[in-house]
């Protein structure tokens, strides 16, 4: 509760959130087989639609609010996003948008060591722009075609230098823990929590509150749950807390919902897969991979890396997810049928929308209503 108003749920390990523009947040349980996730999402969509339907609203599988405008959006009761949205606009940040009309799928990884954190980080920071690629399904805004393949990656990655990008110091040498915390000290705070109030923080530094000398409560010194609130905003492409959170992907159909983790765990949690990625991208520079993260909203996988281009690297990458679910023995790779089928036609689900628009749908965005509705 926040005042009188509902914004959770919670189901033994599972939570429910209401996020800023009326988008529906499932964080599922930790499990241990690609089934039991499927089965999580196929439960969660079937609850949702039921109580839903009865009250005439529908959910759409896309990435981006297709017709309204922002200013048509609903602002949900949560204080925090209120602190948040004036901090964006104080600090000219496109952020709003993020947070009002975009909707993503992520995927929670764990591991096991701190050397095994820094492999899996490096992996899927480098392969995060593929992952964007892949499941780009994002190509309208207010009605029309808006000129990329995922604007809500476009629009992450504007939401504040500070906070959003792919983290380069976690390719130097002397990356870990404890520069993951530096560089998680120094991202300005937007808010604290104090007697069930969200208090403004805007801009303000979490070194300073560690010594006490926070200005909107001076004196008080940080709980681990204010540390915990502060990584909450941080918007990178990958987010590491005692888990990574694969923050890449547009929210889609199901079987793109299922696919997603099909790809980081057949990659990540598998030891000869995760040094293919690893030997791949060892002489990638931070900066190739932040110009591929900026290019791939508009020319997804047609993108180019070092003269390869990505829908070719994509069938490698496929490959070894492929082999490392197998290796598992689980017959799990059947998930990956939605990402083969990606990667054979060079169509992703933003490249089928926009063919739909352009000619089935003959430029009426309202059919993708019916179309992309769960």
């Amino acid at each position: 509760m926040e005042g009188d108003n509902i914004i959770g749920l919670k189901q033994n390990k599972q939570n429910i959130s209401l996020e800023p523009g009326g988008q529906l947040e499932l964080s599922g349980a930790p499990l241990k087989t690609l089934y039991q996730t499927c089965d999580e999402i196929n439960s969660h969509l079937y609850q949702a639609k039921t109580v839903a339907e009865e009250m005439g609203i529908g959910f759409l599988g896309l990435g981006f609010q297709p017709k309204w405008g922002l200013k048509d959006v609903p602002g949900g009761p949560k204080a925090r996003y209120n602190i948040m949205q004036k901090y964006f606009h104080e600090i000219g940040s496109p952020g709003t948008e993020s947070l009002f009309m975009t909707c993503s799928v992520q995927v929670n990884l764990d591991f096991s060591s701190e050397a095994d954190m820094i492999r899996k980080m490096r992996a899927s920071l480098a392969l995060q722009p593929l992952a964007t690629a892949l499941f780009a399904n994002s190509p309208f805004k207010e009605g029309v075609p808006n000129g990329y393949l995922t604007l809500r990656s476009l629009k992450m990655g504007q939401i504040d230098k500070h906070r959003s990008g792919i983290l380069p110091f976690v390719f130097y040498d002397n990356f870990g823990f404890e520069q993951y915390v530096d560089y998680a000290l120094d991202v300005p705070m937007v808010f604290v929590y104090r007697k069930n109030k969200y208090i403004d923080c805007g801009g303000m530094s979490f070194r300073d509150f560690m010594a006490g000398k926070l200005p909107a409560i001076s004196g008080q010194m940080p709980t681990l749950a204010d540390w915990e609130n502060h990584l909450t905003t941080i918007f990178s492409e990958v987010r590491l807390k005692r888990y990574m959170e694969m923050r890449g992907a547009d929210g889609g159909p199901l079987d793109m919902l299922c696919a997603l983790p099909a790809f980081w765990v057949g990659l990540l949690y598998d030891e000869v897969s995760l040094q293919n990625v690893l030997d791949m991208i060892s002489d990638w520079t931070p900066e190739n991979i932040q110009n591929l993260r900026n290019e791939v909203p508009i020319t997804g996988l047609r993108t180019q890396l070092q003269g390869r281009m990505l829908l070719h690297i994509a069938e490698d990458v496929l490959k070894w997810a492929k082999d490392g679910l197998d290796r598992r023995g689980l017959n799990e790779s059947i998930f990956l049928n939605p990402l083969k089928e990606v990667v054979t036609s060079g169509l992703t689900q933003a490249d089928k929308l926009l063919n739909l628009y352009n000619k089935k749908w003959r430029n009426n965005i309202d059919v993708v209503y019916k179309e992309r509705c769960y």
